[in-house]
């Protein structure tokens, strides 16, 4: 009987966002005991859109309060619109807070509502509902030309998916026919809490494969860059194809080691993620079938922490065509990832792996967050998340940093 005096009413709030209305609002409020059950902002463009669901103390009158929530309406220059909420409606509303929680990252240079309508009609289709919508990067000038366009958007969403192997096969579908990437990830602790973050360097973190340049100043660039090609595309066993490679750079001297070493193309937006990786606090990884000479050169540039890749053989200043230790493939990646987890007390489902190539595929199916970057079309289909109109910095994006926590200058 109590129950039936309680009054559960939505408060919507439109207007010039301003210092001052929610503080004046709930002081309102507050003066009646209300109780807030939920309350939500968002603002585009100096506009408000404010709502608090609140529930008025059993045995008082709503009247009251009401009449003086215009009066301070009508003080602060805003609209405000009441509607009653049914104990019952309340209460299914609350049962559904249950249900599976998902992040949805729309990137793209830029987005048009083409592209946004296609991944929401996907979420309705599969009975995902949106809880909120965010916007990760900044406010884009109309005049001013940015060299470098970037825009994200980060959406909360909640319901049982019906068939996600179907969601995915139309993610992928919208990302290649409207040239823009996604991510869908689940909701959870570990998503919220990553601390390790791994990476391929050939074409990941280089625009270029080390391997291939040698090749073409040793004067075999044709044939081993047909071999890199094959590999990458799974189409070979990464091992055979490394000897092969190998055996043909026999001679080649360090001195051109050098010279390529300090000509690396880093890729675009590497140094803007380090930086605020390192900032807060995250374990970084080179984990690469390229070679050490060079991922040490990157290591210091960038400030990586920890480099595995094959070490060459190099004997009165030229290289001899062999190795030295054991070769990393894709398997090897995947172990040093868990190994470097089990050291710095990471769970494997805190740790984020970025790869193009399908030798990095084990890798990035054991992390807890798997990165397909600017990746062959195999490793793109396999992997979770693809980012591939984008530098590298929209690894931040997906983690969920906006931009004023990334510009740190």
């Amino acid at each position: 009987m109590a129950n039936a005096q309680k009054e559960v009413i939505l408060l919507k709030v439109s207007g010039q966002d301003k210092p001052g209305v929610t503080a004046g609002l709930t002081s309102v409020l507050a003066q009646y005991k209300a109780t807030i059950l939920d309350i939500g902002q968002a603002d585009i463009h100096d506009t408000l859109s404010l709502g608090m669901l609140f529930e008025v103390p059993a045995g008082k009158d709503s009247g009251p309060v009401l009449k003086d929530l215009l009066f301070k309406a009508y003080e602060l220059g805003i609209s405000i619109k009441f509607i009653p909420i049914s104990l019952e409606d309340y209460e299914n509303w609350v049962s559904s807070q249950g249900k599976p929680r998902y992040i949805v990252t729309i990137l793209g240079e830029t987005l048009a509502a083409e592209q946004i309508a296609a991944v929401t009609k996907v979420m309705a289709e599969e009975g995902l509902n949106i809880d909120s919508i965010k916007r990760l990067t900044g406010r884009t000038s109309l005049i001013q030309q940015n060299e470098s366009p970037r825009s994200c958007i980060q959406l909360s969403v909640r319901g049982t998916v019906l068939n996600k192997e179907e969601m995915t096969s139309k993610f992928m579908d919208i990302s290649r026919t409207l040239n823009v990437d996604l991510s869908f990830q689940e909701d959870n602790i570990y998503r919220r809490n990553r601390r390790l973050v791994c990476f391929d360097m050939d074409s990941t973190l280089i625009q270029t494969e080390v391997i291939n340049e040698l090749a073409d100043l040793a004067g075999v660039g044709d044939q081993v860059a047909a071999i890199t090609e094959s590999a990458m595309r799974g189409e070979i066993d990464f091992n055979t194809s490394f000897k092969k490679r190998m055996a043909m750079l026999e001679g080649l001297s360090e001195d051109v080691l050098q010279n390529v070493a300090k000509n690396l193309p880093i890729t675009q937006g590497a140094h803007r993620l380090f930086k605020a990786l390192k900032y807060y606090g995250f374990k970084t990884a080179i984990l690469s079938g390229g070679f050490t000479y060079f991922a040490h050169y990157l290591q210091k540039e960038l400030g990586i922490d920890y480099v595995h890749a094959n070490e060459l053989e190099i004997k009165e200043g030229a290289l001899t065509g062999n190795y030295i230790g054991e070769i990393v493939d894709g398997n090897k990646k995947a172990e040093f990832l868990k190994a470097i987890a089990e050291k710095e007390g990471i769970h494997i489902n805190q740790t984020i792996a970025v790869g193009d190539g399908a030798n990095d595929l084990p890798m990035l199916n054991l992390a807890g967050l798997g990165i397909a970057f600017h990746a062959k079309p195999k490793v793109k289909e396999s992997a979770e998340s693809s980012i591939s109109s984008l530098g590298l910095d929209g690894v931040l994006y997906l983690l969920g940093y906006h931009d004023r926590h990334i510009d740190l200058d």
